[in-house]
């Protein structure tokens, strides 16, 4: 198992985010995410005129490192501008499609050094899967 060094991501996650392109809500955000090999892939927020073809940070460095080969990761840091923000659901989404929803953490940044800690699970507790069904 790979050490998380938490202050490395979130700095890197912070400096990710000054690379950020959002011209229409000026809501910056960066994302580091690591994976089991150690490896971190960096991404930020990409803002177009027609919303749709956004893309945010978290979606961004998966990207990145999936088209690299990767498809194995421990963590990922997020941060913005604002005060702890969560990822949207789609990215919560990406997040299970590669990652042990028990064990994948999110650490959550804002300005200084105050962070927030979540298990992928604990913020998608039912995500979609193609294999499992719900009995109503």
């Amino acid at each position: 198992m790979i050490e998380i060094h938490v202050q490395e991501l979130l700095e890197k996650a912070k400096e990710a985010r000054s690379r950020a392109y959002a011209p229409y809500s000026r809501f910056a955000v960066g994302a580091a995410l690591l994976t089991a090999d150690g490896e971190i892939y960096t991404g930020c927020n990409i803002e177009n005129s027609s919303y749709g073809a956004t893309n945010c940070a978290e979606r961004t460095a998966f990207y990145k490192a999936v088209s690299e080969g990767k498809k194995e990761f421990y963590a990922i840091a997020i941060a913005a501008d604002k005060p702890l923000t969560l990822p949207c659901g789609i990215c919560l989404q990406v997040m299970a499609e590669f990652c042990d929803p028990a064990s994948f953490v999110i650490f959550l940044a804002g300005e200084g050094t105050h962070y927030g800690q979540y298990a992928l699970k604990s913020l998608l507790p039912k995500g979609f899967s193609l294999e499992q069904t719900i009995d109503f």
